[in-house]
């Protein structure tokens, strides 16, 4: 008899993002999401980013969204899904309040968030 659990694809975390607008919540559902990922047998990793999520309601997380797929199929040498390529942001965001962070973010942000116009840390994706 199994357990039931089925690990969150991107698309799952996009609903689970649309269903709030309280962005604390919304990251610790991105983390959540990462968490997951990391245990998950490399296969299965990439079938968790291949569906298209459906907009979330504001650009800036279907920009992450986009940006996570693309940096986390690098990781696994996939090419990243076509939906992916229109989700970039006309003007950057750094999620990050403080400037020190924000300076991080700025030097340290992978290629594929930086494509998409988000700048969070490798550091703060590792940390998740």
């Amino acid at each position: 008899m199994g357990t039931g659990y089925e690990p969150m694809s991107l698309a799952v975390l996009a609903s689970h993002l649309a269903s709030t607008d309280v962005d604390q919540t919304r990251w610790k559902l991105v983390w959540e999401f990462l968490e997951e990922f990391r245990w998950e047998p490399a296969d299965t990793r990439v079938t968790l980013l291949l569906d298209e999520p459906e907009q979330t309601g504001d650009e800036r997380w279907d920009a992450l969204l986009a940006a996570l797929a693309e940096h986390l199929l690098a990781q696994a040498d996939v090419a990243p899904p076509q939906w992916a390529e229109a989700r970039v942001l006309r003007r950057p965001w750094f999620p990050a309040e403080l400037a020190v962070h924000r300076a991080d973010a700025l030097a340290w942000a992978p290629a594929a968030l930086r494509k998409h116009g988000v700048y969070l840390s490798v550091h703060d994706l590792a940390a998740a």
